[in-house]
């Protein structure tokens, strides 16, 4: 019984195939009006995971807010004036009324609590009820501001020309167009202030609107240079639409399949449609080689079929090298990561299915004529560029020591840049340096305590143990300590509540400025504080057995590493004093952190994890552990140069960077798997030729499928470089340098290492 053949099934029923898979694209594409986003960092993780539960722990004790806004308000000549504070009393009353924010805890000027004595009892109100009428009323709220270290660098700047309104946000709120609405509310006031709005879930969520407005722009963008690159290649624009087809057909369906498991569409699951543009520009050396075959059949369907038979283990073994290093994410902990992994290895084998069918099926639609006039050009005798990468590799051919010495040489170079790399996340920084975001967390971060917010939560096992003047100053010295970090702009705890009281009823006397003597006064002053504060005032720092009090950190970077200074810190005073008292970071930097280290960690452990299972795939597919050896080279160097790169100009080693890693082990290896399982396809089919002539032909045959992979990918995303993210500039510029460095190594160092090490290569035979 004669075998079951795809390839010969499609060229046979090419209408068939190209319904079929029109239809199955159909069904896919039902599913995209489900589609949803989820840009919150805290899902990167289970629910069930540790640090989430300790911060869902935290927020409930102490009556926190997942996310925050903050509307910084400059102006140059001062803030404390009538007109401006009319300004802020007039936003905020706006801001309370908005859905998603939750009301009872904005704080500004107008709502935040100030404490003061009056006819000698203590007193908690607003520290602005209105507006001050005059110059004596402006002079007493500066007054009230600056003798009150709670609202220094908090509410209001040091040189009185910055303050802010801090917006929490209700659960479920989109950070973005709450920050839209503010925008449309400071829009209608006249005046000298400028306004910034920042804070996680502003740069979240516009991170998040702004990719999917990129993916809408860029991708068209990305396809048009594609389809004009493989135009000029070929000057077929039915052939050049269809291999087009090829990567939309696979990008449809893999997001149709995420979105109808119900998966939310991530950051990295975003991704997942450039990735399989590049995956699908494997597909070039079906193309490549067909012309030669035409050339020298001159009858379409033969070339078809002997086309697919020649590179048809490449390509099968080229697909099944990158699905397995995208499949081994599947392994990992990272929702996301999984999602990720599963989604592009699906779309790679989604691909390969399409390279054996839907592509041979499109190529009987053309007309002979044209396949003719496009076949004549392609003869490695006469062709312009496979001549010219016959020159290329005859350097590494003719002199091998000296090729791979320098190979050698710019590895060593590589691993010193790479020991340079700093593993790092912002998301700030995710967005180019002129943007509103950007511009907003650095004029705030400048001039007040910082964007971002990290607690550290004191835990003591018996009650009350909070209230005792030990644990109070235990506290105070562990601020101070926090506050000489240079990522640190403020430290806020129960401490600074307790202080301020004992001042304020001792005459503002600055030498009552400490932690009260004994428990018992402590007890009384919060009691007071208590009775007339808003509940948050006091819930957000301690709760109520007075077992637990919570250290606000507010920090002026976005950098994970920040809050990594903040725990050091931390045990480091621990371990300089000793406590009964455990110490928990907690809060969204803390949770950046976390995940930033966790998926990061993933992404690492999943790369490695790949780089074996390539090399068995290689191993297998070339049945010959040498022979894996060498086709892995290029590979590693790749890699190697890139990250190497990536540390000596100091860009930090972040989520979209380790991302990328994986494609760039997928495509480096496919080059180098094509270059070997040709170059040995050659010595087996000619043995009279000799590994000098051999590697000339694959170089200049199936090698100008190579460059034309690399030439055509490489033009198409170097578009994403002018993208306002600089993901999307990372995986550009990515991209582009992978493409053209993995397409120079395989032919130009591959050669040169074959060359050198033949006897050992060919010890036992190979024809």
């Amino acid at each position: 019984m004669k075998r079951f053949s795809l390839v010969e099934f499609s060229v046979n029923h090419p209408k068939l195939v190209v319904a079929l898979s029109i239809i199955i694209t159909l069904i896919f594409m039902t599913q995209f009006p489900k589609m949803r986003t989820d840009t919150n960092p805290k899902n990167m993780l289970p629910a069930t995971s540790d640090v989430r539960m300790w911060n869902d722990e935290v927020e409930k004790t102490f009556s926190l807010y997942e996310d925050m806004i903050a509307l910084g308000i400059v102006n140059e000549k001062g803030v404390l004036n009538k007109d401006t504070l009319s300004r802020i009393q007039r936003i905020t009353d706006e801001i309370l009324k908005m859905k998603g924010v939750a009301a009872r805890d904005v704080s500004s000027f107008t709502t935040i609590d100030n404490v003061s004595v009056e006819a000698e009892t203590l007193k908690v109100a607003p520290l602005m009820t209105k507006v001050p009428e005059d110059e004596k009323g402006i002079e007493y709220l500066r007054k009230m501001l600056y003798e009150n270290p709670l609202f220094i660098n908090r509410i209001i700047s040091k040189d009185g020309k910055t303050t802010a309104i801090y917006v929490p946000l209700e659960k479920g709120a989109n950070g973005k167009e709450i920050a839209d609405r503010i925008r449309e509310i400071v829009k209608k006031e006249k005046g000298d202030e400028q306004y910034y709005i920042a804070g996680d879930p502003v740069a979240r969520d516009t991170f998040g609107a702004e990719m999917f407005k990129l993916m809408a722009i860029f991708a068209p963008i990305a396809g048009m240079v594609m389809l004009t690159v493989r135009y000029l290649m070929f000057r077929d624009l039915f052939l050049s639409f269809a291999l087009m087809m090829d990567a939309m057909i696979s990008i449809v369906w893999s997001m149709g399949l995420l979105i109808g498991l119900g998966y939310p569409i991530h950051i990295m699951s975003s991704m997942a449609p450039v990735f399989l543009m590049a995956i699908a520009t494997d597909s070039m050396h079906i193309f490549n080689e067909f012309y030669f075959r035409y050339r020298e059949t001159r009858d379409k369907k033969k070339a078809i079929i002997e086309t697919m038979r020649a590179v048809s283990r490449p390509v099968r073994n080229t697909a099944l090298a990158t699905a397995a290093g995208f499949a081994v994410l599947l392994f990992m902990n990272i929702i996301p990561v999984k999602v990720f992994g599963g989604l592009v290895a699906f779309g790679t084998v989604a691909l390969r299915i399409l390279s054996f069918s839907f592509i041979p099926a499109m190529f009987t639609f053309v007309k002979d004529e044209k396949i003719e006039k496009i076949a004549r050009s392609e003869d490695i005798g006469s062709d312009k560029t496979s001549q010219f990468l016959m020159k290329l590799a005859g350097l590494g051919i003719h002199k091998p020591v000296m090729t791979v010495l320098a190979g050698l040489l710019l590895f060593v170079v590589a691993i010193i840049g790479i020991a340079q790399a700093k593993v790092n996340n912002n998301l700030v920084e995710w967005f180019k340096k002129g943007s509103d975001v950007r511009v907003a967390d650095t004029v705030i971060n400048r001039a007040l305590g910082g964007t971002s917010l990290g607690y550290v939560v004191a835990i003591s096992k018996e009650d009350d143990y909070i209230k005792t003047p030990e644990a109070m100053r235990y506290l105070d010295g562990l601020q101070r300590r926090l506050e000489k970090l240079q990522v640190v702009g403020k430290t806020t705890s129960v401490v600074d509540y307790v202080k301020r009281i004992n001042v304020v009823l001792h005459d503002d006397d600055r030498k009552y400025d400490v932690v009260p003597e004994t428990k018992d006064i402590i007890g009384q002053y919060l009691f007071l504080f208590a009775m007339s504060a808003k509940p948050s005032d006091l819930d957000n720092v301690v709760d109520y057995p007075f077992k637990r009090a919570n250290i606000w950190v507010q920090l002026k970077t976005w950098d994970a590493q920040a809050m990594r200074d903040v725990i050091k810190a931390v045990e480091e005073y621990k371990k300089d004093n000793p406590t009964p008292m455990e110490l928990k970071p907690s809060g969204i930097a803390y949770f950046n952190l976390v995940w930033n280290d966790e998926v990061l960690g993933d992404m690492v452990k999943g790369f490695v994890l790949a780089l074996i299972v390539v090399f068995g795939i290689l191993a297998f597919d070339f049945r010959s552990v040498k022979w894996a050896i060498v086709g892995y080279t290029p590979l590693l160097f790749t890699i190697l140069l890139i990250y190497g790169v990536v540390g000596f100009i100091g860009k930090d080693f972040d989520m979209p960077i380790s991302v990328l890693s994986c494609l760039s082990l997928g495509m480096a290896v496919d080059f180098a798997i094509h270059f070997v399982s040709r170059l040995r396809q050659r010595l087996q089919e000619t043995p009279q030729e000799s590994l000098s002539d051999a590697l000339l032909w694959t170089v200049a045959r199936p090698g100008k499928g190579i460059v034309r992979n690399a030439v055509l990918f490489a033009a198409s995303f170097a578009v994403m470089m002018f993208a306002p993210l600089t993901p999307y500039i990372t995986v550009g510029a990515f991209i582009v340098s992978m493409m053209l460095l993995s397409s120079v190594m395989t032919l130009i160092y591959l050669p040169a290492l074959i060359t050198l090490l033949q006897g050992w290569l060919f010890k036992g035979g190979l024809r």
